[in-house]
């Protein structure tokens, strides 16, 4: 027997002692009301998976912001409360921590970047990220994305009839690739061109093998974490090789990287004060970003080349898979509301009509300022990311006992209700953001219903007041809108503690999204440029289940595995859309 067949059998000899330890040690006795245990041994928190959308918020509905499930290592507490989130990704961030898991799996794929490290080294990374995804830095990486959707526009465009009438085109794999090409080119300065190639590069085609590669690694994330506590690194990565692949774009990314860094440390650098070098033109890419704002560090706060690496990695990964389901819900939802497509058509050619007029713009490439700050547009964008956020669950582990304060009194064993939840040291927390999104309480009885139009003040309900004031780019007048616009997400003086629009999709605290304006600003120049130039509506053909691919949606299914989750999960519901050029209004 070699040497890395007894390092295997060791490792899940003492994976099996440990997960028989947390067997005997899981919690009991939450106080809170929840659905039948299901399985004795694996309970019902396979059920968030399998039932999806519908069954993660009837879970809140009917027991209340805090529940009570069962996993296979005890109960589990499901929260979606306002209150509750902002102690436990807020105020007790400490004591509610990310799965020692889910840090070191991800430690092993992506690297020191942001999603695994925690503590001081987190700190000292945000730090210096954050200025990284500035206002100006995201006005300056636009330019980069405006070629990238008009190509997109235009392949498509090329697969009409040239008689003006429609045609079915699965325009999935297209967006797709319009992400793909957006993350590399703005992230690592790549130019991958998977919109224009017949066949993609080696690059490009491994970041597509991404998810399928994270959903296998989940099933031995159990052994992963008593692997790297035990073994050398060399043996960690050798074991896990067995039982997973060695992730190529990790390989390809630490190329450019140091090609990058050589290139810039061969300039002459000027003084580390010259804060106008720091934001240069030359800068056109994230990469290029972070590497100058890393050379201008002091030595204290200077990041490794490890962990400059882990973050492109982190970057890639998180804009890839979730910008193409946030962009394919938003084209399908606009299919299905055909009202709420043209009045995003009208929105968009008003306010091009007056730059081109102006001798400001092209058609094509709207500035940053006007992109973002289009009334229905972003309603459109806000709406879909509430109620479709590309991760709809996050864990966390409790380090010691704790007592959780509930804005809305939830269910409890006994029947009754209620306001303080008891959680034990070492109970596992599901924060579900797809259920806080939807919270009734705090976004009205409509929770559920995609309407853009509720981010607009009421003064700008109408399509013929909201076309005026997107047609004007008057400073004043915009300033009024924004004032007079509802707070939305708001009760009682009590907010979800998210980073973007009082909503949970990009969470909150020291572990948010940092890169939300850089993904809420892609989603916005590919929509604007593709119901600029297409019009888009729902298929006929019926899918292999019996449903018109936009059907589904009360069959989706959550799912890790991003392949299988965009073409049966999450995704389903545009994996075909009816494309044709639309000159209505």
């Amino acid at each position: 027997m070699s040497l890395v067949q007894v390092c295997v059998l060791s490792s899940f000899s003492l994976a099996l002692c440990k997960v028989l330890v947390l067997l005997l040690r899981r919690p009991h006795g939450i106080d809170l009301d929840g659905p039948n245990r299901g399985n004795w041994l694996t309970g019902n928190v396979a059920s968030l998976f399998e039932g999806g959308v519908d069954y993660c918020v009837h879970i809140a509905e009917k027991y209340g912001g805090a529940a009570r499930l069962h996993g296979p290592l005890g109960e589990i507490v499901y929260v979606s409360d306002p209150r509750a989130l902002y102690h436990m990704v807020v105020k007790d961030q400490h004591i509610f921590e990310e799965p020692g898991l889910f840090i070191m799996s991800n430690k092993l794929v992506f690297g020191e970047g942001l999603i695994s490290t925690v503590g001081e080294q987190h700190r000292r990374q945000r730090k210096l990220l954050n200025p990284v995804f500035s206002t100006s830095n995201m006005r300056r990486l636009l330019s980069i994305l405006h070629p990238i959707s008009d190509r997109l526009a235009s392949t498509l465009v090329s697969k009409l009839p040239a008689d003006g009438s429609h045609k079915e085109i699965d325009v999935l794999p297209w967006l797709s690739r319009c992400a793909l090409d957006g993350v590399c080119q703005g992230i690592l300065g790549y130019p991958s061109d998977t919109l224009s190639a017949a066949e993609n590069d080696p690059y490009p085609e491994a970041l597509r093998r991404i998810g399928p590669l994270i959903g296998k690694l989940m099933k031995v994330r159990p052994i992963a974490m008593i692997i790297m506590q035990y073994c050398s690194s060399y043996w960690a990565r050798k074991v896990l090789d067995l039982v997973t692949v060695p992730w190529f774009p990790t390989q390809f990314m630490a190329d450019v990287f140091l090609e990058k860094k050589a290139a810039m440390q061969a300039k002459e650098m000027p003084d580390p004060v010259d804060t106008a070098y720091r934001e240069s033109d030359s800068m056109t890419s994230m990469m290029d970003i972070m590497l100058k704002a890393n050379i201008v560090s002091s030595n204290t706060e200077r990041l490794t080349d490890d962990e400059l690496l882990g973050q492109m990695n982190v970057m890639v990964f998180a804009g890839l898979d979730t910008t193409t389901s946030a962009l394919a819900r938003s084209i399908y939802l606009l299919a299905q509301h055909s009202g709420a497509q043209a009045r995003l058509r009208s929105e968009i050619r008003d306010v091009t009509k007056i730059l081109e007029e102006d001798g400001h713009v092209s058609s094509a490439e709207l500035p940053y300022d006007v992109l973002m700050s289009l009334p229905f547009l972003d309603g459109v964008v806000k709406e879909t990311l509430r109620l479709y956020p590309s991760l709809p669950l996050m864990g966390r582990v409790t380090s010691k006992a704790t007592t959780l304060p509930l804005q809305f009194p939830a269910r409890s064993r006994s029947g009754g209700y209620t306001s303080n939840v008891a959680i034990p040291e070492g109970a596992f927390a599901i924060i579900s953001i797809l259920a806080a999104n939807r919270h009734q309480e705090m976004w009205g009885a409509d929770a559920n219903e995609w309407r853009p139009e509720r981010w607009l003040s009421s003064t700008l309900a109408a399509p013929s007041q909201t076309q005026e004031v997107s047609c004007s780019m008057d400073r004043e007048d915009a300033a009024s809108a924004s004032r007079s616009a509802p707070v939305l997400g708001v009760k009682d003086s009590v907010r979800f503690p998210g980073v973007y629009s009082n909503m949970m999709t990009f969470l909150g605290g020291s572990r948010s999204c940092i890169g939300f304006k850089f993904a809420e600003m892609e989603l916005k120049q590919a929509i604007a440029t593709l119901v600029m130039r297409l019009h888009f509506s729902l298929p006929t053909e019926r899918n292999a289940h019996g449903h018109c691919e936009g059907d589904s949606m009360e069959a989706t299914r959550i799912s890790y595995s991003c392949r299988e989750a965009t073409r049966w999960g999450w995704c389903n519901a545009t994996s075909t859309a009816k494309c044709a050029t639309g000159e209505e209004g």
